[in-house]
């Protein structure tokens, strides 16, 4: 496949972005694409997606390459010829981007098929967006003997011609909550009457920053957002309930369990020593990524090789379900510089096209290289 060839297959995808479990369209361009190389794939566990296998004609390890697939629900406004043709949904975070470097990669392998030493396998991941199909593609049995796991992503901090590549924590576990604090309904003119659950949660917010503030080390990098909150329906009358939603994010696995403890108590005693009851539900996300340090080192030295500048990457308290694949195993999440004005998840995001090619063509060399090794 030449550059062109890559960059229209991607500028493709874009135009016509998919939400999570619903790629059908991009796993049907991709089948057509793998067939034509004479690469086989088997599901990955869900309606949409697979896992292409390349196979070398001599022993060696397994090699696992991963690509997210799913699009995103915001209205594009970059005024480019390829822009989405589904209103309501884009590209926003270069899923397309990915799935064709990964696709790139594919076929450059395949055409050094005779010479491999050891399997590929890449997959190509629906619903990342939604943190559902990691879980299940990385259960995968097909997955089973994988030594080690590497995957891409846009970084519009970096110009085209630039990786990201740091060792440890790289991006945090997302995880959400719903809390719910129960009163007695009153005329606002008569709150005695009834139970106002609204001081109880404005008590719960400014409470709970503690919880980072006071709780954990300083040097140990956590959020926790409180981002909705739904209470009454007028003016005039106190609330029965109040919910809040929000958001814990930590780079540390042991400081995420106490946090969510700590944030249960919190909310059940603040409540009761407003006459309330109050529970919290959580929605908990994949686990941090953490990049293996040598592994790191291994990718750093190849891409110089091949003519790439390298930086340490950003840490970030986004969340990415890549992590369901370095439970057992280790890895490293690659940023791939790719320019533009505008963050991902942006509706004027944007990548440079020219970075395509080239981050194909790495993640072939490191993915054949590694799995040469002994």
């Amino acid at each position: 496949m030449t550059q062109q060839e890559l960059i229209a297959f991607f500028e493709d995808l874009h135009s016509h972005p998919e939400l999570g479990l619903q790629e059908t369209r991009t796993t049907q361009k991709l089948k057509e694409m793998l067939d034509q190389a004479g690469i086989p794939y088997y599901p990955a566990g869900l309606e949409t997606g697979m896992i292409a296998v390349i196979e070398g004609k001599q022993p060696g390890r397994v090699i696992g390459l991963r690509a997210d697939m799913d699009a995103l629900p915001i209205q594009e406004e970059a005024d480019v010829p390829y822009r989405s043709g589904t209103p309501g949904v884009m590209h926003a975070c270069g899923h397309d981007f990915h799935t064709s470097c990964m696709l790139g990669a594919a076929l450059l392998i395949k055409e050094r098929q005779a010479a491999l030493r050891g399997t590929v396998k890449i997959v190509f991941q629906p619903a990342e967006e939604i943190s559902r199909g990691g879980r299940v593609a990385a259960a995968s049995p097909l997955l089973k003997d994988a030594a080690e796991f590497y995957a891409c992503h846009t970084y519009p901090a970096f110009p085209s011609g630039v990786l990201g590549i740091k060792p440890g924590p790289v991006m945090a576990a997302p995880d959400a909550f719903t809390i719910r604090i129960l009163g007695k309904g009153a005329h606002a003119g008569n709150p005695h009457q009834g139970v106002d659950p609204v001081p109880a949660m404005a008590a719960l917010i400014l409470s709970a920053q503690t919880l980072l503030t006071r709780r954990k080390d300083a040097f140990e990098p956590a959020v926790l957002s409180f981002c909705h909150i739904r209470a009454g329906s007028t003016w005039n009358i106190v609330p029965e309930k109040v919910e809040i939603q929000g958001t814990l994010r930590t780079l540390n696995e042991d400081l995420r369990r106490d946090t969510i403890a700590r944030l249960d108590t919190l909310v059940s005693s603040i409540a009761q020593a407003h006459g309330c009851e109050g529970e919290i539900a959580w929605e908990k996300g994949p686990g941090p990524v953490v990049n293996d340090a040598a592994l790191c080192e291994e990718a750093k030295k190849i891409a110089l090789d091949m003519g790439f500048s390298v930086r340490q990457q950003a840490n970030t308290m986004g969340g990415e379900d890549f992590s369901e694949y370095l439970k057992n195993r280790p890895g490293a999440f690659i940023r791939v510089g790719t320019g533009g004005e505008y963050a991902n998840h942006h509706p004027l995001f944007r990548v440079d096209e020219n970075a395509l090619y080239p981050a194909a063509r790495f993640f072939a060399e490191l993915a054949i290289r590694r799995a040469a090794q002994p």
